[in-house]
């Protein structure tokens, strides 16, 4: 009786130490972290880690969409239809859905490093070897294999801004994140027109051949820069003090915590998942309408030379720019995304339809076109901080991957149906017209999937947070 009475006393008077010591931790949390200024840490966070991102995403970006202009002048060089070009376009996105969940639950396990340097490496190289093409069975295989290595790049990179942003200010960091999107589209038509009218026979090539060679390999480069200067975590941060640490893992989602296989498998049976991917499928399906077809459009309406065409291509991209950043600030500031994302999806699909319609006034189908590009850019830079507020741990790590592999088929659907209308009609506005139906269909579902304010994926996390709904303002914070 007595051992059994002293067992217990030794019990009880061990667990009070743990608790004093646990609430000396948590005061000690508590003291450093009022001494730090967070828009100052997460500004900081910004200028370190994100230049790089977005130029390794625009070199991304830049290789996935550059056929459009390779077009011009490849279709008759290698005798492609356009039916066969659309299919081309398309199964990039194909290969890309059918490997992204693998690839990014391995970057859970392996880094975000490694996985980027892989990713990249083989892109570039890939990218490169496109020079080659000779046919449309090499076109499709090398399309193909461009998604396969690409895959998990940009869920990649969201989830890896999850570990180091705050869900406050992520709609900030994945405004500057998805500057890639237009960026590269705005430089790429005129630097990639330029290269085919200024490199065409130089060496015995043909210029859409120099302008794949031209901007693949700057990728295998920064790759090995990413190896070199990427860390995976804010605690493998050299750059970082021990405070600003302890910060950063008091404030953001704890990744590591969270994880659960469990997590994914609810993932899988949430609908809202689905009405998520759906509504992104139909955004998607949008965007590339406008990205592989656009120098075709201009073409078609009697824009004869390629580097007009180019400089052209770029005004829509340049518009999207000026809208992407107001209009997550916005989002932001209100603590709102469901509408900022919805509001101009629709708008997008109004355009989209206009510019159709009105084929045959060069002015009034360019300016709708601009429209829908800019509204189609802002709705998908603010409809990835809803997924990310939703999501926690393994949930945000193959959740992401399965939104972004569902939608990203859209990619695959729209320039593969408009490649076939334009063979079966002989124009890309019957296309124009499906495709603003399509996008009108992701505009009321995402307006419509109204997420709880507590996500059921922060069961486990020990120390649950507010979803991007209630964010605090960003009017002040540059991440």
């Amino acid at each position: 009786m007595l051992v059994l009475t002293h067992s217990c006393q030794h019990s009880m008077a061990t667990a009070a130490v743990q608790n004093i010591w646990q609430e000396l931790e948590n005061t000690t949390m508590v003291d450093i972290g009022a001494t730090i200024d967070r828009d100052k840490l997460y500004r900081k966070i910004g200028l370190r880690i994100l230049p790089l991102l977005v130029l390794c995403y625009t070199f991304a970006y830049l290789d996935r969409v550059n056929i459009g202009y390779a077009k011009l002048q490849m279709t008759e060089d290698v005798g492609i239809s356009e039916s066969a070009y659309g299919l081309a376009a398309g199964i990039f996105f194909l290969a890309y859905a059918l490997f992204e969940v693998p690839s990014n639950l391995l970057l859970e396990k392996i880094g975000t490093r490694k996985t980027l340097f892989r990713i990249m490496v083989l892109w570039g190289i890939t990218s490169a070897t496109m020079m080659f093409v000779t046919n449309a069975m090499t076109f499709y295989v090398l399309r193909f294999l461009l998604g396969v290595f690409e895959a998990g790049f940009a869920p990649g990179i969201i989830f890896y801004l999850t570990l180091w942003f705050p869900r406050a200010r992520m709609a900030g960091a994945m405004a500057l994140l998805m500057i890639p999107g237009p960026l590269g589209s705005m430089i790429g038509g005129p630097i990639s027109s330029w290269t085919i009218t200024r490199f065409d026979g130089t060496l015995g090539l043909a210029g859409w051949q120099w302008m794949f060679l031209a901007e693949g390999l700057p990728c295998v480069l920064l790759g090995f820069v990413v190896w070199k200067t990427l860390v995976d975590r804010p605690n493998l941060a050299s750059w970082l003090t021990d405070a600003e640490k302890a910060v950063i893992q008091q404030e953001v989602s704890d990744t590591e915590d969270a994880a659960s296989t469990h997590n994914f498998r609810q993932v899988l049976r949430d609908p809202r998942i689905y009405a998520l991917a759906i509504g992104y499928f139909c955004l998607i399906g949008g965007l590339y309408t406008v990205a592989f077809w656009l120098p075709t459009i201009l073409k078609e309406n009697g824009v004869a030379s390629t580097t007009q065409i180019g400089h052209l291509s770029a005004a829509p991209y340049l518009v999207a720019l000026l809208v992407m950043f107001p209009l997550a600030r916005h989002s932001d500031k209100r603590g709102e995304r469901r509408l900022h994302s919805s509001v101009p999806a629709l708008a997008a699909a109004a355009a989209l339809l206009i510019s159709a319609l009105t084929a045959n006034n060069f002015l009034v189908s360019f300016v709708a076109i601009i429209v829908a590009t800019a509204c189609l850019q802002g709705a998908y830079v603010v409809f990835w901080a809803i997924p990310a507020g939703y999501l926690s741990g393994t949930a945000a790590a193959g959740g992401i991957a399965f939104i972004n592999s569902i939608g990203l088929l859209g990619g695959f659907f729209s320039p593969t149906l408009i490649g076939y209308i334009k063979d079966s009609t002989g124009s890309a506005s019957p296309g124009l017209v499906v495709m603003a139906g399509v996008v009108l269909v992701g505009g009321l579902l995402i307006f419509a999937n109204r997420l709880p304010r507590k996500s059921p994926f922060a069961a486990d996390d020990p120390s649950p947070r507010p979803l991007a709904r209630d964010s605090a303002p960003l009017a002040n914070r540059n991440p």
